[in-house]
């Protein structure tokens, strides 16, 4: 890499470092692949793919999740709170894909049970 180092694609900071292979910009801490400076063409290294672009989301078994698919409950779940406990092969229906509260990326309404996030990790796509 040259002594000089292109400035962030953000914030335009020109105090930006090296960490491994990424350049990492301390005023807004934005993370970006020294390759995608070389290789503009590659979309996915660009800096604007990560801010723009949903991250793909899969199931326990690598399924890839969308909006409105039906999966199952792949092990039984105890609910936060509550004494009711989720089944396996619970069915879920009209799934919502978003960036929930912690590892939680699934919004759903349960029957039996109402409106509450899930993990993508303990669903299977049907």
């Amino acid at each position: 890499m040259d002594d000089t180092l292109p400035p962030c694609p953000e914030c335009s900071s020109e105090y930006t470092y090296e960490m491994g292979a990424l350049l990492v910009c301390p005023e807004c801490a934005h993370e970006w692949s020294a390759s995608a400076e070389t290789d503009k063409d590659s979309v996915a290294d660009a800096p604007e793919a990560g801010a723009d672009a949903d991250p793909v989301i899969k199931d326990a078994v690598g399924n890839v999740l969308a909006d409105g698919d039906t999966v199952t409950v792949v092990k039984d779940l105890k609910i936060k709170g509550s004494s009711t406990v989720i089944k396996v092969g619970t069915k879920v229906r009209g799934i919502r894909l978003v960036n929930g509260v912690g590892d939680h990326d699934i919004d759903c309404k349960v029957d039996g049970v109402g409106p509450m996030q899930l993990k993508s990790s303990v669903v299977k796509k049907i």
